[in-house]
Formats: structure tokens, sequence, C-alpha cells
């Protein structure tokens, strides 16, 4: 790909966002009914290609449960506040309240609480009960500290998440996480990210993980681009990751890795995007916590805001769109993208002609940057 001249000593890529690109219609249209959404990862077939972000204020052992019986895979936080705290709620009430200028140093001291196992081991039975497929979500950091908690509570799938996460980290002070054997020694599916760009993703597929998140510091609630001047705009990072995936298809013989779009997706036209990019589902966080009854109440943060020496995020107003279930099947009530997504997906579909995502992954797109009024 051709590098831009930053200065005589500094060349880059260009890159692009979904704000960047548009889905370009076919000759041929088709019924939406005709269409299907549903998406499946290893044994766990879902009804729609949509994954709940492990966020506390996008998911509560409640909401993962009506989330699960939409069709949905919700993934819990087993970090945050419902596994440090026997009940939470007045503490996300208190959360969502806060005056902005003290917002960070009240949700650090929140979250200093310790993590307990036995309150990872409830939060995991109590939507497992439920009849819906768990996933709970953990740090690279926490992971050797608690995976065996989290597998023996009962998970279905196990998400290792953080703002970047490789498959060879560097320490001199303590063993890291060997991402390879850890995963070959689990008897449970893998999904694992962020990865910004190819080499990392292929790197990650080579461990035997399910799936690949893909994004790094693109989310509503991030600052990280500001913070650390480090971000992979979503269009490029999913095109690069969808690459990999295919070369890792033919190294390994026929092993398919999903390709999972983490981070900057907050419309349903988003969603359509990053999924002609090539993702095969789409992690949202900001586009669920928009709902009346998500447990931020109208507002949005994720682990980044509370981090104890560098917080890299903040909590936003997202305000309370539509309950739950109208946000993903609708009716919509406004034009804005931010209700029925699914409904818009399969729509976008239908209209250039494809039946399902796997196959919409091959739809023409081009270089149109929208501009927002």
């Amino acid at each position: 790909m051709t590098e831009i001249e930053i200065g005589r000593g500094k060349r880059g890529r260009r890159t692009y966002s979904l704000d960047d690109i548009a889905v370009v219609p076919s000759r041929r249209t088709r019924d939406p009914e005709e269409v299907s959404v549903a998406w499946q990862i290893d044994a766990y077939h879902f009804d729609i290609p949509l994954i709940a972000a492990p966020m506390d204020s996008v998911m509560s052992p409640a909401s993962a449960i009506a989330f699960g019986r939409l069709g949905g895979l919700p993934v819990l936080d087993l970090e945050g506040l419902w596994t440090r705290y026997e009940d939470p709620e007045p503490l996300l009430a208190e959360i969502a309240t806060l005056d902005p200028v003290r917002t960070t140093t009240r949700m650090q001291e929140i979250y200093s609480a310790d993590i307990r196992p036995d309150l990872v081991t409830e939060r995991v039975r109590q939507i497992r009960e439920a009849g819906v497929t768990v996933a709970g979500a953990l740090s690279p950091q926490r992971t050797q500290q608690f995976w065996k908690t989290v597998v023996d509570a009962g998970v279905d799938l196990f998400v290792i998440r953080g703002a970047t996460v490789s498959a060879e980290h560097v320490s001199s002070r303590a063993e890291p996480l060997n991402l390879k054997r850890f995963i070959y020694e689990l008897d449970v599916p893998v999904i694992v990210g962020g990865a910004a760009g190819y080499s990392a993703a292929l790197h990650l597929m080579r461990t035997g993980a399910a799936g690949v998140l893909v994004g790094f510091g693109g989310g509503a609630a991030h600052t990280t681009r500001r913070a650390l001047g480090i971000h992979v705009p979503m269009a490029s990072a999913i095109a690069d990751v969808a690459a990999a995936r295919r070369d890792y298809l033919d190294e390994s013989g026929g092993r398919y890795v999903h390709v999972i779009a983490d981070g900057g997706v907050g419309t349903s036209g988003d969603i359509v995007k990053a999924i002609a990019c090539g993702a095969d589902a789409v992690m949202l966080g900001a586009a669920l916590a928009r709902a009346t009854d998500a447990p931020g109440r109208g507002t949005h943060w994720g682990q980044e805001a509370h981090h104890p020496r560098l917080p890299r995020g903040e909590r936003v107003k997202v305000g309370g769109t539509a309950p739950l279930e109208e946000i993903l099947f609708g009716p919509s009530r406004s034009a804005d993208g931010t209700t029925n997504l699914v409904g818009a997906l399969r729509h976008a579909m239908a209209t250039t002609g494809y039946s399902d995502p796997k196959e919409f992954q091959r739809v023409e797109v081009v270089v149109a940057p929208y501009q927002r009024s």
C-alpha cells in the first residue's frame, strides 16, 4: 500500500475509519425476510452477529440474560463492580450522577475493591441458570489469577480483552501469560484481543484463539489517542485482520478464526460497514449503553476510565434512546442509526443482494468520507 511522506524522516500508511467508507449497492436486491444475520462461533449459535461489550455500563447479570434471550452473545466484565460488590446498584447510580470534575478519582476509589472469586462464581451461575450462553471477560493481567475460578464456574466462552493484547509480551519482572499454552490447555473457546494490525492478529490466531477482537482506542469512552497517541482507524484495522484470517486459513489447513470488530461501532451503519470490511461479528458498547434499561443509566465507561495509574478513558453521557429490545429490533423512532440495529443490517444486506454476513463481506466499498452536520 502506498505510503505518504509525513516529513523527510517519516512516512506513514493512509488508513480509513468507518466514517471514511460506504457500501455500494449491487445489481441484485433481496427480500429482507430472506436474509439471515445468524452467527456461529465454535459450537455456539447466535441469531444476531452482535456481542455485548464487557463494561459495567452495558452488562449486568440481568442485562446479560436479556441480551442472550434476544439472540446475542453477552459478555460480563469479571473485573467489574458485579464481582467486587454484593450489590453494586447504588454505586452504578452514583457513577451516573458524579460531577465530571471528580468522576475519575471517585471511580478509581470504587474500583479499588478486591475482586471476589465467590462473586465471579455466583454471577456466572446466575446467567447460566437463565439458559443463555455464558461468556466472561478478564484482562490479560488478571487471567493468570482468576482463569480457573472462571472456568470452574462454567463459562461457555472465555474472553481475554485488553486495550491491546499480544501473543508475545516481554517482561523481566513477572512470567507473562503464555497465550498459546493457556488456550491449548483450556476446555472452552477463547476470544482474545484487541489487535489492530495484520501481524499482531496473525500471531494471536496462531495461539489457537477461536476469535480475535479488532480495535484500539476507538470507543466512545476511550481517550487512548489523547493519552498515549495510539489509535488505528477501524475500517483499515478490520480489513488488515481479515487478511490475516484468510492467510491463517491457508497456513493452518482450514482453521477459521472469527474477526470481531470492537470499538468505534456506534450506529447501525457502522455495524454494516464493519461486516463489509470483513468482520464476522461486532462487539457493542455505547450502542447498547444507550438502552433505557442499561446498567449505566444513560452514561458509559470502560475499564480504562478507572485505571489506578494512567486512566485512558472517561465516563460519557450517552442518554437513553429506547429499551434494549427496541435498540436491537425496533421499531425505530429516530433516523440516526441508534435503534433497530439488526433491522438496519438486514435491510443493508437485502439492498445489496447478499443473504448472510459471510457473503456480505464480499460487498464493494468505496472511500467516501462522511461529512457530519
